[in-house]
């Protein structure tokens, strides 16, 4: 190669590296700047503690185990004249490991109640690795900023029941 042809295609690097530097940066500067999520992406999983019954599904599902539950059993009056005291199961602690969480939504796509759901809300990092635990008071508050289902499409029918 002769010196004339490396020193146009030095030249030619640098104009594409002048040129380059004249654009606008694109980059979101976190956490100065907060880019818009898209309303339904998967942030972090959130819990309707009124929903859950304590069926254990999530967990049992969860192939890292993350998600620890607690619940007892309290007794309730029957729900029609004459009938029996009923059962129900009543939840005390609901944990999820986020140190130990892969995102995979198994727990979420399982749940029979609608007790958990993807929250778009993705900053949640701590200073410490044990305090990624977090309980169902925490979970609840991500609950808040679930964004509603969307509406289904004209012709569509709802799992289980037949027009």
């Amino acid at each position: 190669m002769t010196v004339g042809k490396q020193v146009k295609s030095m030249l030619g690097g640098l104009g594409v590296t002048f040129r380059t530097m004249m654009k606008p940066a694109v980059t979101v500067q976190y956490p100065h700047e907060k880019e818009e999520v898209a309303p339904r992406s998967r942030g972090v999983i959130a819990l309707k503690e009124e929903n859950c019954t304590v069926c254990m599904l999530c967990a049992r599902s969860c192939p890292d185990w993350c998600i620890y539950i607690e619940g007892h059993k309290e007794k309730r009056p029957p729900r029609r004249e004459g009938g029996r005291e009923r059962s129900v199961s009543v939840l005390d602690r609901f944990d999820i490991d986020y140190a130990l969480c892969m995102y995979c939504g198994i727990c979420v796509e399982v749940c029979p109640f609608d007790a958990l759901h993807w929250s778009p809300e993705f900053e949640y990092s701590e200073i410490s690795i044990a305090e990624l635990l977090h309980d169902k008071e925490r979970l609840n508050e991500w609950e808040l900023t679930v964004p509603e289902a969307e509406p289904l499409e004209l012709g569509a029918e709802i799992k289980g029941k037949k027009k």
